[in-house]
């Protein structure tokens, strides 16, 4: 690991670690969530629990159904489905079914719990450390770079002033997209969802933008 891995090598990694990550959590994978998440971990944990006493999507449809009916008024026994004639009961039962089997299950829409975002955070920093111990590039910096310097400032108050305000922007558009790079532009496009693709187009156009920007103009 003398030198950085090829491209074509980091993008089969990155869909190793998607395709893997949605088959063992059945969750699309997503770090600024995931990092949301693990900051509120006690509110996190109160949902979680809340969620338990409702793993089961029947028995939460039944107390779901129960409550509407003691809230309309209509008595939990009752049922405000006109009854159909006898012989014909059996293709409303039917539709029934097929509509329940075409709904997607209630845990599929629940959050990967907080013990497995955490766990994929802490292993996206184990990760990137192995990687430069074993490179021999590992060491303890304090400034962003010669490129930074010569770009962009090599006053150490300016730097942090400006590392902090990005930091705001970035958090702030990732909350507003509903998502940010891992999200979008792994597991969203990895799906073809129009919204990723969208979202995804426009934070690396802006990106390419911006470096050119300041390699080119500024």
């Amino acid at each position: 690991m003398s030198t950085y891995w090829p491209w074509w090598a980091g993008a089969i990694g990155l869909a190793l670690v998607t395709i893997n990550h949605t088959l063992i959590t059945d969750r699309s994978l997503g770090v600024s969530a995931a990092w949301d998440r693990v900051l509120h971990w006690r509110r996190e944990r109160e949902l979680e629990r809340m969620d338990e006493e409702f793993a089961d999507d029947q028995a939460l449809a039944e107390a779901l159904a129960a409550a509407t009916a003691e809230h309309f008024g209509t008595g939990t026994g009752a049922s405000t489905v006109p009854q159909a004639p006898h012989e014909k009961s059996q293709p409303l039962e039917a539709d029934t079914e097929s509509a329940a089997s075409e709904r997607p299950a209630a845990t599929s829409l629940r959050p990967a719990p907080l013990v497995t975002q955490a766990a994929l955070l802490m292993s996206i920093f184990l990760g990137g450390f192995i990687a430069a111990v074993a490179s021999g590039r590992f060491h303890l910096r304090f400034d962003m770079g010669p490129g930074f310097r010569d770009l962009v400032t090599a006053d150490s108050i300016t730097m942090i002033a400006m590392l902090f305000v990005g930091g705001v922007l970035v958090g702030f558009g990732t909350r507003l997209a509903g998502g940010c790079s891992s999200g979008h532009g792994l597991s969203g496009c990895g799906r073809l969802r129009p919204v990723s693709l969208v979202a995804t187009a426009v934070f690396f156009g802006t990106a390419v933008a911006v470096s050119f920007l300041l390699w080119k103009v500024i």
